[in-house]
């Protein structure tokens, strides 16, 4: 039995045993579930990233042929625009197209995280809901957290609340049901300002989590783990 049937089986295993956890109460259980089996699936095929290096080794979720990307994150970028409008309307949240076809979520901490904090609002959860099932349905994609700070404080700590913060919308992410495999988080601190730290309306700006999802090109793939430069 070659790889590629072992995985199989093994994901028609647990898709069994763990489909009988599903309860009504939980209404996104299947779909955490599904994330489990593909991503365990990948694994035993050994298609995987290492985490030591972030070198490519091969996507689990495959890759998009070159002239298919537009049209597919064009289609992810109108889901997430639909999802997340209440959140748009309410400023929360920015969603922009870059070059090479990569979708940038800006993310207001005032919302989202207690001044200097790290633990994600209750309130926020429901949104980050909405980001992680978009997410698991277009699963050819890389996803980059990082956070940002404004300039109070030290440096240190700074890079520490940016890094953690990061962290923690990708741990949340991760526990709705989005593949470990996908998820990239950095901490910048106060290098990367979005406008002045001089004034309070300027730093609330910089105080923020952008997400980049980026495509998983085929003959390109390397690509899609190297952190975003924009």
């Amino acid at each position: 039995m070659n790889k590629t049937q072992t995985g199989a089986l093994l994901a028609c295993a647990i898709m069994l045993g763990l489909s009988g956890c599903a309860t009504e109460s939980d209404p996104n259980q299947r779909a955490k579930v599904g994330a489990a089996v593909g991503a365990v699936a990948g694994a035993v095929i050994g298609h995987q990233v290492s985490h030591g290096s972030g070198a490519w080794v091969g996507a689990a979720v495959g890759a998009l042929a070159g002239g298919a990307t537009g049209h597919y994150m064009d289609n992810q970028q109108q889901e997430f625009e639909r999802s997340l409008q209440q959140e748009r309307d309410a400023n929360q949240m920015e969603i922009e197209r870059l070059r090479d076809d990569t979708l940038k979520l800006t993310v207001d901490s005032e919302v989202s995280f207690d001044f200097g904090k790290a633990e994600i609002k209750p309130a926020f959860r429901s949104s980050l809901d909405k980001l992680a099932q978009v997410l698991l349905k277009y699963d050819r994609t890389i996803v980059h957290v990082i956070g940002h700070t404004d300039s109070v404080g030290s440096d240190a700590f700074n890079q520490d609340l940016s890094l953690k913060r990061a962290d923690a919308v990708a741990d949340y992410l991760a526990s709705y049901g989005v593949p470990r495999q996908r998820l990239r988080t950095e901490g910048r601190g106060k290098s990367e300002p979005r406008a002045t730290n001089a004034t309070e309306a300027g730093r609330q700006l910089n105080r923020r989590v952008e997400v980049f999802v980026k495509p998983i090109v085929e003959g390109q793939e390397q690509r899609a783990y190297e952190p975003p430069q924009y």
